[in-house]
């Protein structure tokens, strides 16, 4: 089941060239299939964020598995700067030698607070 976010996104944004050619996602460095697509906002909604980067499903996830919202909006608001942590490198090295289309299970940190 696909997000409204992500449904409006995909009809609106992709374009018939941009659909033609492969998009990258900037955590993995890695394909990007249409089914395994989401939109990740850089800064978080709840913090005033508007703009929306893809990503793998698995790597968009991981993201909020580790980080609060409120770490993503101060300091972890680029692919640049998620891709520096050491925790993000760690499931980046574990995930670069998975099939584009796989997906697992994520659980939330430990070290962040409900």
């Amino acid at each position: 089941m696909l997000g409204r976010v992500r449904k409006k996104l995909i009809a609106t944004e992709i374009e018939p060239a941009k659909e033609a050619e492969s998009l990258i996602c900037p955590i993995c460095d890695r394909v990007i299939p249409n089914s395994q697509k989401d939109a990740h906002h850089l800064i978080p909604k709840s913090k005033g964020g508007r703009a929306t980067e893809y990503l793998h499903r698995i790597c968009h996830r991981q993201i909020h598995a580790l980080f609060s919202e409120t770490e993503l909006a101060k300091s972890l608001n680029t692919a640049e700067s998620l891709k520096a942590h050491p925790d993000m490198q760690r499931f980046v090295s574990w995930v670069k030698n998975k099939p584009i289309g796989f997906y697992q299970r994520t659980s939330k940190s430990d070290r962040i607070k409900p």
